[in-house]
């Protein structure tokens, strides 16, 4: 039975969100707020692929200032969200940062580095009166340096594809998350089959993440797909919360360390 103090939640996460990546999101977005009041958490990129700095567009910082306004959360995404460092050392290496993805920026960082570009991050938020809880770097990948780094900076969370961490301990919460790759028609096939036996598995999860990309927007069938599952587990009773509010809930419940 469902506890009542605690209800089953919904997060909605928009990752790689930057001026460049806008238009993709935006009739989802206006769809989403016509269903109502929907929290989400917004994955903020401060200069993607180098060449979006956010101090150069100021309508996109106003209209992120006018959602943290309406509750939603935005959280620190990586830096730049591309991986130009030097080539990979090992052949694991090279195709994880080549053939997986590009955009590992975190995956190869020293731990100088990383705290570096996270100090960096930091400031862009501080700078625009952005609250900030969280850090998720992009394709979820990180380095150990990357994971020293966090421990020393005021954040309380992370995640990866399948839990979000408390920082600095790196405590792990189980929080399934639905991600789609869909860059072609054969590849948004899968995974529509591959989530549908998803949810159908995590049909009693305290939590489950819905992690959208730019990408899913541009196709009808992805981009009905998310509006879809969306809709159906509001129906079915999940809470839609940001990341920052599930885990500060949790921290409240009797028996859970704060």
């Amino acid at each position: 039975m469902a506890d009542p103090a605690n209800p089953p939640a919904l997060l909605l996460v928009l990752h790689d969100v930057a001026p460049a990546t806008w238009a993709d999101y935006q009739p989802f977005v206006e769809a989403v707020d016509a269903l109502g009041a929907i929290p989400m958490t917004w994955l903020v990129v401060p200069d993607f692929h180098k060449h979006n700095a956010l101090e150069a567009h100021p309508g996109f910082r106003r209209l992120l200032s006018s959602r943290v306004q309406q509750g939603d959360e935005l959280a620190l995404h990586g830096y730049f969200h591309c991986d130009d460092g030097p080539a990979a050392a090992t052949p694991r290496d090279w195709f994880m940062r080549r053939i997986y993805t590009h955009e590992g920026e975190f995956y190869a960082l020293a731990e100088d580095a990383a705290l570096a570009r996270l100090r960096a991050g930091i400031e862009v938020f501080v700078r625009y009166n952005w609250p900030l809880h969280g850090f998720v770097a992009p394709a979820w990948l990180m380095s150990d340096g990357t994971r020293q780094a966090l421990r020393q900076l005021p954040l309380t969370y992370t995640s990866d594809a399948q839990h979000l961490y408390r920082l600095p301990d790196f405590t792990a919460l189980d929080a399934p998350g639905l991600v789609w790759s869909a860059r072609s028609a054969w590849r948004r096939g899968l995974s529509k089959i591959l989530s549908d036996q998803r949810q159908q598995r995590w049909r009693h999860a305290a939590v489950i993440r819905l992690g959208l990309h730019p990408v899913d927007m541009r196709h009808e069938f992805s981009r009905n797909y998310w509006l879809q599952t969306l809709k159906r587990l509001l129906e079915e009773g999940r809470v839609p919360m940001t990341k920052a509010a599930w885990l500060a809930l949790q921290a409240a419940r009797p028996g859970r360390a704060a």
